[in-house]
């Protein structure tokens, strides 16, 4: 995510094109396309609405078949190319994108529901993860090594294969370039199948990349819900799999790698703490907190949402969160002013509503928010949740330690840098955590100690492409972003050159 402030501009503007919503929803070979012999479909619902976008067919065996088979095809020739000329390709990809950052953004509204600026944001790490991986695949090479004797030997790092990816509904376009950005730049093809809630975005990265001068063939994608996505993992023909989403489904993504012995790569869920020290900015540390619990209508794996606050600071920071949250104004994403966008479908706010419910059934206070907000017109269909803050609040309490995956922040007191960071520590998740304060040492000590792969000091939720992305313990395996990701799309393959004769001692006699 960037700095959402150079993203928030005023347009006048058309809604997305039409043909994105229309179909075919399948990209197969270089092109649109529908699956032959799906007689099943799924709606996709526009949040905003809650009325039908499109109705998309569903892919079976045999398209996931062809696709697997395109991305095959298509392997050895990708392959082929240099890494500059990959990259280049990857950078115009990029520069098509700027040009239609309004437009995408508008589609990832409609299929989303997340407010217009946070949108843009969200193109702008698109562009900004093909550009990273445009401008490093020339550089992406093995070692080499003097042996003795005047021998020597290289380590190349050599693509996987055919890259089988599955992601989420939260950022659409940015899980799914996350993927296909270091696969593509380190000489691998992919077949993508994107969550059945928000299927478009997708088939448009197929379309620009084709226009970029990608071979048809090298990327794919096919539409469909779990039954889909587990053809595609136990397909023989991917050599890695790929997987944004829950612990449930990545353990069963996991399984099937390992019945094939694939590489596999899982960003999963996460419950992760936000601590603010009495010594923090407390404008910032607000900043921190809203950013880390309220950002896509509280979609986000990484969010905050056990903020963790010490007693010196804690009575002045929630009269300042709490006052800024119903400062947050639900309304049509499409518009500027707007702050918080609809869910992303009404099964999923009545969850988030369940919980905010368990937790003051079990003696958590509700300081604002945590219901719905009916709006009026067209918005009337869809689901508009105020955003939530519990206080009163223990470590035992369901919405404390489940992954909720909406707006509802759990403020808690601490005392001690050593009880915040075992508390902080106690949870099954790993992804994400941050820490508030001015004395940097401590910021330094205290994020040493907190079990979690992605961490911020004085900030929350920022992802540039530039560092790696990804969690410990059930919030997954392998990283994306960064150099990381490359280690997680190739392999190596050691030469020795032996410069002299064979010395193989007493096995060989010259009698």
């Amino acid at each position: 995510m960037l700095k959402v402030t150079q993203v928030i501009r005023t347009f006048n503007r058309k809604m997305g094109s039409e043909a994105w919503i229309n179909g075919p929803f399948n990209w197969i070979s270089g092109r649109r396309c529908d699956p032959s012999a799906s007689k099943t479909t799924f709606k996709n619902i526009e949040p905003r609405t809650g009325k039908v976008l499109c109705e998309v067919p569903i892919s079976g065996e045999d398209e996931v078949n062809k696709a697997v088979e395109a991305a095959r095809s298509a392997f050895p020739g990708w392959s082929a190319l240099s890494g500059f000329e990959r990259g280049r390709i990857l950078t115009r990809a990029a520069q098509i994108f700027r040009e239609r950052t309004e437009d995408l953004a508008i589609l990832d509204v409609r299929d989303n529901g997340k407010p217009i600026w946070e949108a843009r944001a969200d193109m702008e790490t698109v562009i900004g993860c093909l550009e990273y991986y445009g401008g490093i695949a020339p550089s992406i090479v093995g070692q080499h090594a003097k042996l003795a004797g005047g021998s020597w030997g290289v380590a190349s790092r050599e693509p996987l294969g055919v890259v089988g990816g599955v992601g989420a509904w939260n950022y659409p376009l940015q899980t799914c370039t996350w993927k296909v950005a270091p696969a593509l730049a380190c000489g691998n093809t992919f077949v993508y199948k994107p969550s059945q809630l928000t299927p478009l975005a997708a088939v448009v990265l197929g379309e620009v990349l084709k226009e970029a001068g990608v071979p048809d063939g090298v990327y794919n994608v096919v539409q469909g819900e779990g039954e889909t996505g587990a053809l595609l993992s136990h397909h023989p023909g991917c050599d890695k799999l790929s997987f944004t989403g829950s612990v449930p489904t990545g353990s069963k993504i996991m399984t099937a790698g390992a019945r094939g012995i694939k590489n596999v790569t899982l960003e999963l869920g996460g419950k992760s703490p936000l601590i603010i020290f009495d010594d923090a900015n407390l404008t910032n540390a607000v900043k921190g907190a809203l950013m880390a619990n309220f950002l896509t209508q509280g979609e986000v794996c990484s969010n905050g949402t056990r903020v963790f606050v010490q007693k010196g600071i804690y009575p002045q920071f929630i009269k300042e969160f709490v006052r800024q949250a119903q400062r947050m104004k639900a309304g049509d994403p499409m518009l500027e002013d707007t702050t918080v966008g609809a869910t992303i479908s009404e099964d999923h706010a009545k969850k988030v509503l369940h919980y905010v419910q368990s937790a003051v059934d079990e003696g958590a206070r509700l300081e604002c928010g945590g219901q719905r907000v009916n709006l009026p017109g067209e918005l009337s269909g869809g689901w508009f949740l105020s955003p939530a803050i519990l206080t009163k609040c223990t470590d035992s309490m369901k919405a404390v330690r489940e992954e909720i995956f909406g707006s509802v922040a759990a403020v808690m007191e601490f005392s001690t840098e050593e009880e915040v960071i075992k508390r902080a520590n106690d949870t099954e998740f790993g992804l994400a955590a941050g820490v508030f304060t001015n004395d940097l040492t401590r910021g330094h000590r205290v994020i040493d100690q907190l079990q979690a792969g992605t961490t911020w000091i004085n900030t929350f939720n920022l992802a540039p492409a530039e560092l790696p992305f990804g969690g410990y313990k059930m919030s997954g395996i392998g990283r994306e972003n960064g150099l990381a990701a490359i280690e997680h799309y190739t392999q190596y393959k050691t030469v020795y050159v032996e410069m002299n004769d064979v010395d193989c001692g007493p096995l060989y006699s010259a009698e």
